[in-house]
C-alpha cells in the first residue's frame, strides 16, 4: 500500500486575530452602500486619499470604512509585512523555492547605494551594465554602429517572450512620445511564424538589428525565432555569416551559447538570477527601451522606479500607496469573493499596460500553497485585465456597471496631455471622473422614474452602484511616471503575496506545459507514425494534426 496523502493543516492566515476581526466587520458593512458612506462623512473624499512619489491615490470610492483600513493594516502587521519588505530590500533569499534573493529594486538603486547578495555589493554590477547599455545605445542612435554593409541601423527587433517581451513592448508603447522616430522598433515573441513574418516583411536586413533576450539562451520560443531571424538576415546578406555579429546582440548570461550563435560576447548584456523575468524591464531586458528613448530618459524612468521603492520602504502603511492597494485587493478577493480587478488607463500610450500587469500579477500570485508548502484555504491571485478608456466604455463597462459580478477597478489618469488637441483631454478626464462616480453611486429607481421613464423600462435603467474603484492621478506620463506606476503595482503584488503567505517570485506552474511540448514536438515531426502514450484526447489531436499536415 502506497503512502497516504497528508492533509495540510489550515494555514495560519485565517486564524489570525485581524482576519477574524475582518470577518466580523465584513458582516456588518457588506451591505452598506457607498451612498451611505459618503453621506455619513462629508470629508471622505479628502480623507481617504494618499500621495507619494508623484502619484495621488483616491481610494474613497471603496467599500471600506476607516475601521476596515485599520484592520487591514493590523493584518499586514500580523503577517509581518514590514520585516518582509526589509528582507527583500536587504537582499535576503526570500524566493525560498529557488533559493534566490529578490532584488529588482537594485536595478534602479542609485550609484553608491549598498545592496548585498551573498556578501557582495551588486549595485556596481548594475551600473556597469547600465553604462555598457548606454554606450551601445549612443553608438546605434548616432549612427556610429553600422550594419555589415556600412548602412546605419534603422530597425530594431526585440526577440523574447514573457518578461523579456511584455515589459519592453509596454514601455515602448508607453514612452513612444519620447522615442527616436527614425528608429522602427518591433517585437517578436510568439512561436507562431506569423509574428516573425509580419515583423520583418517590409524591412531591409542591412538596416536591421536584432536583440535576442533570453537569460539562458535556450528558451524554446525565443531561440526558434532567433534562428529564423538569423536565416532571414543571412538570406539578405548573401549567406556571409560574418554579418551576424553586426546585426545581433544578446541579453543573456550564457556566453557559450551566445558565442555559438555568432554574436560577439562583447555585445552581450547580462543580468542576474535575483531578477525575475516579470520584474526585469528596467534591467538589460530594457535595452530596446533605451535604444528607443535614449539614455537620459531611461535613467529618468529608473529614478521614478526608485522613488516608489523609497516610498514603499519608508511610508507608514496608512499612507503607503502599494500597501493600501494591495490590502484593498485582499479585501475584495477574500471577503467579497471578487475574482478579477480591472485596470483602466485613460491614456492611449498605456494601451499595453493591462497586458503587462497580467504577467506581473498572475504569474506572481497564482499560487495555491503557502511558503511552507501547505494548501491554502482562501483565494489568492486575482485576474487582472483591462483596456484603455474611453474605448472600454463602449465594450465591457456594461458588465461592470449592471452585471452580477463585483469587479473592483483601478482608473489611471494624467493631468496634462502629451498631445494636447482642443477639448480632447478635458473630455477624457471627464469620463474618468464620471465613470468612477457612476460606479460608486449609480442611479436609483426613484431617479429613473423622475426622468419620466415608463414603469416597464425602469428596472433596465437602474444602476445599483456600490461598485468600488481606485483613482490614480499623476501630472503627466513621463518616463519617471511610468517607473513609479510599474513599481506601484510590483509592490502591491508583493503586499498581497505577503498577506497570503505565498511565494510571489517563482513560477513553477509554467513548467509542465513546456516539458510536455518538448515531448510532443518530435511526435508531430516524426516522418513515421509515432507510438503515442498520452491520454485519448491528446493522442487523437496529434493524429489529426499529422493527417492535416500530410
Amino acid at each position: 500500500m502506497g503512502p497516504q496523502k497528508q492533509t495540510a493543516i489550515a494555514p495560519p492566515l485565517t486564524r489570525r486575530k485581524a482576519w477574524k476581526k475582518l470577518q466580523t466587520h465584513f458582516k456588518k458593512i457588506r451591505e452598506t452602500h457607498l451612498r451611505t458612506l459618503f453621506a455619513e462623512d462629508a470629508q471622505r473624499g479628502q480623507s481617504m486619499t494618499a500621495e507619494g512619489a508623484g502619484l495621488f491615490l483616491d481610494y474613497s470610492k471603496n467599500r471600506v470604512t476607516p475601521e476596515t483600513v485599520k484592520l487591514l493594516i493590523q493584518l499586514a502587521d500580523e503577517c509581518g509585512l514590514r520585516p518582509r519588505i526589509d528582507a527583500m530590500f536587504r537582499g535576503d533569499k526570500i524566493n525560498i523555492t529557488e533559493k534566490r534573493a529578490v532584488l529588482h529594486v537594485a536595478l534602479r538603486a542609485p550609484r553608491g547605494a549598498l545592496i548585498l547578495v551573498d556578501g557582495e555589493d551588486v549595485v556596481p554590477q548594475v551600473h556597469a551594465v547600465l553604462d555598457r547599455m548606454a554606450d551601445f545605445s549612443h553608438r546605434v542612435r548616432s549612427g556610429a554602429w553600422t550594419g555589415y554593409t556600412g548602412k546605419p541601423i534603422r530597425n530594431l527587433i526585440n526577440v523574447g517572450i514573457g518578461g523579456s517581451d511584455l515589459g519592453p513592448v509596454m514601455a515602448h508603447e508607453a514612452l513612444k512620445h519620447y522615442s527616436e522616430r527614425k528608429l522602427t522598433c518591433r517585437f517578436v515573441s510568439n512561436v507562431d511564424g506569423t509574428d516573425f513574418a509580419e515583423a520583418v516583411q517590409d524591412l531591409d536586413p542591412a538596416e536591421t538589428l536584432f536583440i535576442i533576450s533570453s537569460k539562458t539562451f535556450t528558451t524554446l520560443e525565443t531561440m526558434t525565432n532567433a534562428h529564423t531571424a538569423r536565416e532571414w538576415l543571412l538570406a539578405g546578406m548573401g549567406g556571409d555569416e560574418r554579418a551576424v555579429a553586426r546585426h545581433f546582440v544578446a541579453v543573456s548570461t550564457n556566453a557559450g551559447e551566445v558565442g555559438k550563435f555568432g554574436i560577439d560576447t562583447a555585445n552581450m548584456f547580462g543580468f542576474w538570477d535575483w531578477v525575475g523575468g516579470r520584474y526585469s524591464m528596467d534591467s538589460a531586458i530594457g535595452l530596446s527601451t533605451m535604444l528607443a528613448i535614449g539614455e537620459d530618459y531611461f535613467r529618468e524612468m529608473l529614478a521614478g522606479f526608485h522613488e516608489m521603492d523609497e516610498h514603499f520602504c519608508s511610508a507608514p502603511f496608512e499612507q503607503n500607496l502599494p500597501v493600501l492597494m494591495g490590502l484593498l485587493a485582499v479585501w475584495y478577493g477574500n471577503f467579497f469573493n471578487a475574482s478579477t480587478i480591472a485596470v483602466l488607463p485613460y491614456e492611449q500610450y498605456l494601451k499595453r499596460f493591462p497586458a503587462y500587469l497580467q504577467q506581473l500579477t498572475m504569474e506572481s500570485n497564482g499560487k495555491s500553497v503557502t511558503l511552507d508548502g501547505m494548501c491554502v484555504d482562501y483565494s489568492t491571485g486575482a485576474i487582472y485585465w483591462g483596456e484603455p478608456g474611453t474605448n472600454g466604455q463602449h465594450s465591457f463597462y456594461q458588465l461592470i456597471h449592471q452585471g452580477t459580478r463585483l469587479i473592483p477597478c483601478d482608473f489611471i489618469a494624467f493631468g496634462a496631455a502629451l498631445n494636447p488637441l482642443g477639448r480632447h483631454h478635458d473630455m477624457l478626464l471627464a469620463n474618468v471622473f464620471a465613470q468612477s462616480e457612476a460606479l460608486a453611486f449609480g442611479k436609483t429607481p426613484e431617479q429613473v422614474e423622475a426622468e419620466g421613464t415608463p414603469d416597464w423600462l425602469v428596472p433596465h435603467r437602474v444602476f445599483e452602484g456600490n461598485r468600488p474603484s481606485n483613482t490614480i492621478l499623476a501630472d503627466r506620463l513621463t518616463p519617471a511616471a511610468l517607473g513609479r506606476l510599474v513599481a506601484l503595482y510590483e509592490h502591491s503584488v508583493f503586499t498581497q503575496g505577503t498577506i497570503w503567505g505565498i511565494n510571489s517570485f517563482d513560477q513553477w506552474g509554467v513548467e509542465l506545459g513546456k516539458a510536455l511540448a518538448q515531448r510532443i514536438i518530435p511526435e508531430l515531426e516524426s516522418p513515421s507514425e509515432p507510438a503515442l502514450g498520452h491520454d485519448s484526447s491528446t493522442n487523437n489531436l496529434i493524429r489529426r494534426y499529422r493527417a492535416i499536415k500530410a
